[in-house]
């Protein structure tokens, strides 16, 4: 077996955040820098009573995949679904044609009603409107919705946007119910923002962390 040898004196190891030891572009060297599949935070946002929260920046051709993390978003309105659009327009408007899918399993707390099922009335064939990416979301104290949505190359003018999510929920009737979500937004003009919302009434409270893909 080859051994790769590494140049002593070749090392430009100065801690940085947000970075990793690697080997150089030579592979006789070890420097920091970014690494495949590493999560950039660029963007922080936290709900308090919000009717919406729209990220309009950073969404570019700098990466190729981004996460939108959901952290505990809770609702005003008992038994609300939890939904997202894209824009074309920087945030003018959020009407992008989607086609889409979802299913979900689920469980109630006493363990006599569990399913794994196709839900069609929360898909869009053509729709322009939020997109579902997980409802029934109960508004006790206690409850709250938390996972993660992926779009891919956003700023491509090629291809289409697709989208995937999952999300598990502490829905109203006391179920714990994991939905799953695919999808495409059918549209090859670069898409530059994005916008959570409910269904009825407002985020109460919760995180979304936006992340590039490097």
């Amino acid at each position: 077996m080859a051994l790769s040898k590494v140049n002593f004196n070749s090392m430009n190891v100065t801690p940085s955040a947000s970075k990793a030891i690697k080997f150089n572009s030579s592979n006789n060297g070890l420097e920091t820098g970014d690494i495949g599949g590493n999560l950039v935070l660029l963007a922080t946002q936290t709900a308090s009573s919000s009717a919406t929260l729209s990220f309009t920046s950073d969404i570019d051709s700098t990466y190729k995949e981004y996460i939108f993390k959901f952290i505990d978003i809770h609702p005003s309105v008992d038994e609300s679904a939890f939904q997202f659009n894209m824009s074309i327009d920087t945030g003018s408007n959020y009407n992008v044609t989607k086609t889409s899918s979802l299913f979900r399993a689920y469980n109630d707390e006493t363990d006599s009603y569990t399913a794994l099922a196709y839900h069609p009335q929360q898909d869009l064939a053509q729709g322009t409107g939020f997109q579902t990416i997980g409802y029934g979301i109960g508004n006790d104290n206690d409850q709250s919705l938390s996972g993660e949505l992926h779009l891919f190359e956003p700023s491509s003018t090629t291809f289409v946007k697709h989208f995937m999510a999952t999300c598990n929920l502490y829905e109203d009737g006391n179920f714990t119910i994991q939905q799953f979500l695919g999808g495409y937004g059918n549209t090859t003009s670069a898409v530059d923002a994005i916008q959570f919302k409910m269904d009825s009434g407002n985020i109460d409270a919760g995180t979304i962390k936006m992340y590039g893909v490097s």
